[in-house]
């Protein structure tokens, strides 16, 4: 079907990426490839609100991210958050992404507890405005959405900038970076739910010890 685009639309993913994983690099990838975005942006978060300030630093954080995707099309490394002081409140980083990119539509990817929370988020009802929300949902998982922006035609997302929620249904990948950090700590091989060259980087620094 053609769809009429004037601009190709931009996936972004935040998260504190304390490691980046594959779990993380998965969902990416699939968003991509799955809605034919022009690019999935990953973009750490340096001082998130809704919990605490990550254990690593936003220099080895943004270097994990960069090593994870490297040669891998359609990932970006965005290290906005990280060069902003104070909280790293999404609504922020959607109004510097809209400023740069005025009239590609944004598609901000969210799994289905994040955007159950979605509301005690700060200015929360900016983000509508200011982006397309997709919501992954797992398989076996009940998601009950009553929301007059919800969308199944997915031709919306890209001929609109914004507004609009589309759920979209991923399979499940049991990672955690918490699971990382736990099996690191306690002198356990983390081999194959990270890529080899985040590793690398762990061990080089001898971080999560």
């Amino acid at each position: 079907m053609k769809i009429n685009q004037t601009k190709p639309a931009i996936g972004l993913l935040g998260g504190t990426f304390n490691p980046i994983h594959n779990g993380h690099l998965r969902l990416a990838l699939e968003i991509y490839e799955r809605l034919s975005l022009a690019e999935v942006r990953l973009i750490p978060s340096a001082q998130p609100p809704h919990r605490a300030i990550p254990s690593v630093s936003s220099k080895l954080r943004l270097e994990m991210v960069q090593a994870a995707i490297a040669g891998v099309n359609g990932l970006i490394a965005d290290d906005r958050e990280l060069q902003r002081d104070g909280p790293s409140y999404m609504v922020d980083t959607l109004f510097s992404l809209r400023a740069e990119y005025p009239d590609n539509p944004l598609c901000l990817i969210l799994g289905s507890d994040a955007f159950m929370n979605l509301n005690s988020w700060y200015q929360s009802t900016q983000i509508i405005n200011l982006a397309h929300i997709i919501v992954v949902r797992r398989p076996n998982t009940v998601l009950t959405i009553q929301n007059i922006n919800q969308t199944n035609q997915l031709n919306q997302l890209y001929t609109s900038k914004a507004g609009k929620i589309w759920v979209e249904e991923l399979p499940d990948m049991a990672i955690s970076a918490t699971q990382i950090r736990d099996l690191i700590a306690a002198g356990n091989n983390p081999n194959y739910l990270l890529p080899l060259a985040v590793l690398d980087i762990i061990n080089h620094n001898r971080i999560y010890r």
